[in-house]
């Protein structure tokens, strides 16, 4: 009775502070406004000639910021799992996307929060190269590809020799509009990861800027109207909730938005409680006992890439370098218009209203390094995600399977991150000479290569936690409940509707045969008896 009055009592007060804070909205024309105006402060009138010279005007007045950026995983790109002992990051992390960040740097740090690094001479101790205006700015605010963090500071053919250009960053005019971070800014770098839009994660993609409640229950525009910081709290620039380390089950009631905690404050329950169902009370109390088995998501998000925007299911680099008759690299295109073939990258399958897989999930995941010894004969699992099934700790969660084909070393049995990306964007030479983008990622890296390699099939995991679907469109009954339902493939689960077991049906049908034969036998009786007694009272 406690633990209940007290999941009531934070619901309650949770629920009355957000009814303040949608009053107070009202009041002030629905827009919540700072207590500064940068467009006022001397410190920021410019011009600047670098995002440098913009972090240390910031760190006059934001003394601590810089500090305390480097001390999170978005500066260092590093982090070692407590779970697993594992150390995760700059040289450790494979993916079956663009494969890896060794050699690729001034590429791929284009979405780091800082600026300039381009190789491992990256100094980060220096506070001026922490980018404040990547998660704060407002817009008109762009870091090019190729360029290791630097937004454009002069008008630029970009890519070369393409004809299109890019003006400069008006440094100062955004330094004046910064603000609170929003969906734009943190999608800016993880709607787009791997190389495009919605390639990753399957979840996340630019549909969500302007979305409707259709697509996601919580940053509907006409909605509750989220941002990323909504639920993924940050203290100190610290953010809560993230797939590197994942929260697999939080049998808890709900937190008070704020409220100090060793908790996930980015988890489902953080907000609605372990026992979230109220609607009606027997089927109330059959969905919250579910709870104990399943993940929120595993019933709410029933498909997911649900914007329109295609996620990569799977990408094959070995087909890359295939060229016209004249030589030239190429593109193929679906019918509606999506890339499926790259002559620079490879053969790519999307998918779009994707239905997720399901295993069991306790929140810890381990994965290949370039140091671990595969096996080439199977596919090769690039992340594993642990879960006992029916353990106290794990439930059954919704995830995207993305299968890819790149290179292994075949001496060393160990994966390879190849040389990918070129300064200008135009030869792309690595699809057309494989062993020097081999040998060139292994000697930035200093990774062993025996100048021996093949091509492997790989397998990798991305949790569906985005997306949210109303409740109207949560999973019924049915569709796990059946023959071939969603849940046929995960084990340690007996759902009545689905399975069953021979010995068992028979004895089951064997005692409700009997059962009926003891009613009709036992109707008989009483029907004969009837009519004796019947023709004894007539004599």
């Amino acid at each position: 009775m406690g633990e209940t009055m007290g999941r009531r009592s934070s619901w309650l007060r949770r629920t009355f502070g957000a009814m303040l804070l949608m009053v107070a909205s009202a009041l002030a024309g629905a827009t919540v406004t700072g207590t500064a105006d940068h467009a006022k402060f001397d410190g920021l009138k410019g011009p600047f000639k670098s995002g440098a010279e913009v972090t240390r005007a910031c760190l006059a007045c934001h003394t601590e910021a810089a500090r305390q950026v480097m001390a999170t995983r978005h500066w260092s790109w590093e982090y070692v799992n407590a779970d697993t002992g594992q150390k995760l990051g700059k040289k450790t992390m494979l993916n079956g996307f663009c494969i890896g960040n060794r050699s690729n740097e001034p590429f791929c740090q284009s979405c780091h929060i800082g600026y300039g690094w381009k190789d491992e001479t990256f100094d980060f101790t220096a506070e001026d190269a922490v980018d404040c205006l990547a998660c704060h700015n407002t817009g008109d605010y762009r870091k090019l590809a190729g360029f290791a963090g630097h937004p454009p500071y002069e008008r630029i053919e970009y890519p070369a020799k393409s004809g299109k250009f890019i003006e400069a960053v008006d440094l100062a005019k955004v330094a004046q509009q910064v603000g609170a971070t929003s969906r734009q800014t943190c999608g800016a770098c993880h709607y787009y990861g791997g190389g495009g839009d919605g390639v990753k994660h399957g979840d996340l993609d630019s549909s969500l800027n302007k979305a409707t409640n259709e697509l996601d229950v919580h940053m509907a525009q006409d909605g509750l109207d989220f941002s990323c910081a909504s639920c993924h709290e940050a203290d100190r620039h610290k953010v809560a909730g993230s797939r590197i380390s994942m929260t697999g089950a939080d049998p808890h009631g709900a937190l008070i938005r704020g409220q100090k905690t060793d908790r996930n404050p980015a988890s489902c329950q953080a907000c609605h409680g372990d026992r979230p169902h109220k609607d009606g009370f027997v089927q109330a109390g059959r969905l919250n006992d579910h709870t104990r088995t399943l993940a929120c998501q595993t019933c709410h998000i029933p498909e997911f890439a649900r914007g329109g925007v295609p996620t990569k299911m799977g990408w094959d680099w070995s087909a890359a370098g295939r060229l016209t008759p004249e030589g030239k690299p190429y593109q193929l295109k679906d019918d509606r218009g999506h890339v499926v073939y790259d002559s620079k990258k490879g053969a790519f399958v999307l998918g779009q209203n994707v239905k997720p897989d399901y295993i069991w999930f306790d929140g810890t995941v381990t994965y290949t390094q370039p140091e671990s010894k595969i096996d080439p004969t199977a596919r090769v699992a690039i992340n594993t995600f642990h879960g006992t099934p029916g353990a106290p700790d794990a439930r059954i969660w919704p995830v995207k399977t993305f299968h890819g084909k790149q290179p292994y070393d075949t001496e060393h049995l160990t994966l390879l991150v190849p040389h990918t990306a070129t300064p200008d964007d135009t030869a792309f030479w690595y699809n057309f000479d494989w062993a020097k983008a081999l040998k060139a990622g292994a000697d930035a890296s200093g990774q062993p290569y025996s100048g021996k390699f093949a091509f492997v099939e790989t397998s990798m995991l991305w949790p569906i936690t985005h997306m949210v679907a109303p409740k109207e469109r949560a999973l019924g009954c049915a569709e796990c409940h059946a023959d071939g339902g969603r849940l046929a493939a995960v084990p340690g689960v007996w759902m009545p509707g689905r399975d069953r077991n021979p010995l068992l049906d028979r004895l089951g049908f064997g005692l409700a045969g009997l059962m009926l034969l003891g009613v009709a036998g036992h109707g008989g009786l009483r029907f004969l008896t009837r009519n004796r007694r019947k023709h004894r009272e007539e004599s």
